[in-house]
Order: structure tokens, then sequence, then C-alpha cells
């Protein structure tokens, strides 16, 4: 055989591969084509711990094609933010209104709370004392850092008579320093909210969400000394505002309010928030 014989069945056979590998790949095309169903999207979203978990992942069960929900789970509440502001999220579940704002104040970010899920029901706490009243002259008190939770458990204690704070600034605004009057000098310490729990046996009172006294073995209602439950720090479904009205968010929106998450969320004997 000679080389130009040879080098002429090499071309040939080079050239039946290559349109025999270029037919497969028009296959594989035309088979997901011929289905008439558009590819599958995966939406991430966020949460932290039960109850969010677990209604991502009810919503994951009822979303509607073409989409469905990838659960990421993180470890604290300021992550998903960045990671939504990012752009390496579809959405987050770990957060109320007031919180979510305050971190867009803070961080120049623009994130939208979508629609309220489920209701927080938050409470004061003690390992010690029986009631509020009952908190002693000089009792250590752990409520949050972040400012919308500390506001919250502020309110709480001058709702409970135990101490004053000025009038002049926004409720939901007040920190230890608007504190006014405090006739039992109560001691404030302020811990970022995922250490809130751990500070339960020793303090005096802990300001604490349902879902950290629950893994205590405790509820707002056999044990807490003080409730509070209102609607503007409802938990929330979170995205970006430019994302806010996208088909992909809309079908998110409505997986959270799907019978699914009722069914979990009536389970757990959480408040719902939607109708």
């Amino acid at each position: 055989m000679t080389h130009l014989t040879l080098r002429r069945k090499l071309i040939v056979g080079a050239t039946a591969l290559a349109l025999l590998t270029l037919a497969g790949c028009s296959s594989a095309s035309d088979s997901a084509d011929s289905t008439g169903g558009e590819a599958t999207q995966t939406l991430k979203v966020a949460a932290t711990t039960t109850p969010m978990t677990d209604v991502v992942r009810a919503a994951a069960d009822s979303i509607e094609a073409p989409y469905k929900i990838e659960l990421v789970e993180v470890a604290d509440y300021v992550q998903p933010n960045s990671m939504l502001q990012n752009g390496e999220l579809d959405a987050n579940f770990v957060q109320h209104p007031p919180f979510m704002e305050e971190f867009n104040a803070g961080n120049d970010a623009s994130l939208v709370a979508i629609e309220p899920v489920y209701l927080t029901v938050v409470g004061i706490y003690s390992s010690k004392h029986a009631s509020m009243d009952e908190l002693p002259e000089g009792g250590r008190v752990v409520i949050p850092q972040d400012t919308s939770n500390a506001a919250r458990s502020l309110q709480m204690f001058a709702e409970a008579g135990l101490i004053e704070l000025d009038p002049d600034v926004d409720t939901w605004s007040v920190s230890v320093d608007d504190i006014t009057k405090n006739p039992k000098k109560l001691e404030f310490q302020q811990v970022d909210i995922m250490q809130l729990s751990a500070a339960y046996p020793e303090a005096d009172a802990v300001f604490l969400h349902g879902t950290f006294a629950r893994q205590l073995g405790l509820t707002p209602e056999g044990d807490a000394i003080a409730t509070e439950q209102d609607p503007q720090f409802a938990v929330s479904l979170v995205s970006r505002e430019d994302n806010a009205d996208s088909p992909e968010v809309q079908a998110l929106a409505k997986a959270f309010h799907s019978d699914e998450v009722r069914k979990v969320l009536t389970e757990k004997d959480v408040p719902i928030a939607f109708k």
C-alpha cells in the first residue's frame, strides 16, 4: 500500500468518525427537543434551621415544572443575604423584613421581601424566675445584637414596666443606649442571635425566637415569661429587587404558599402568615 493510499483511507475514516459524532450529538439534541418540554431550572434557596429548612423542602415538593428547588443550608443569618446579593442564590428564607432592611442599609444591598410565610412568636425565657416581675436587681438579661431584634426585645421589657425607652426614638430602632429608666438596674448583654440559646441556663432572662426555644425543649405558651407576635416580623421569602418579578421568583412564591407548606407549619404548630 502506498503512502498516498494510506493517507486517503485515514482521511476517509476520520471524516466518517466526525460525521458519526456529529450525528450522535444531533440525535441527542433532537431527542431533548422532541419531548416538547422545557429544561428543568434549579432555583437555589438558603435556609438555616427548622422550621425554615422544612418549609423549603415542602416548597420543593410542590413547585411546578420546569422549576425545582435546591436547599442550601447555612449556619448563620448574614451569609445567606450576602450570597443572595452576590447572585449565588435565587432566594433565601431566613429572616423577617426588618432584619433584611438592616442588612440592606449596612451593605448597600437591594434585597426585597417577596411573601410572608409564618409568624414568629418570640419570648423572654428564664431558667431561674417564673415571671418578669421576679427578675432581680442587677439581673443579667441577654438580648440579640442586631437592631431589629434588639429593639423588639427592649419593647417587651418596656411593656412589662421594667424599663422606659426614649419616646423620641423610633420604636423598632431603639437600643440599650435609649433606656431612660431602669429601676432594677438590669444588665443588658447583647450577643449574636445564634448564641442566645447558650445563654439560657445562666442568664436571669434571655430573648428567644420560637425556633431556638423549641431546640431547648421550651415553648412560648408553656415556658416564656413574656411573649410577642407582631405580623411585621413574619419570616418571609426574600429575593433581589431586580429579580422580584421574574417567573422564577413568582413560582417560588406560589410554592411557599402551597398546601404542602401549610401542612408542615400546622404539624409544627407554627402560626401561618398567609391565607
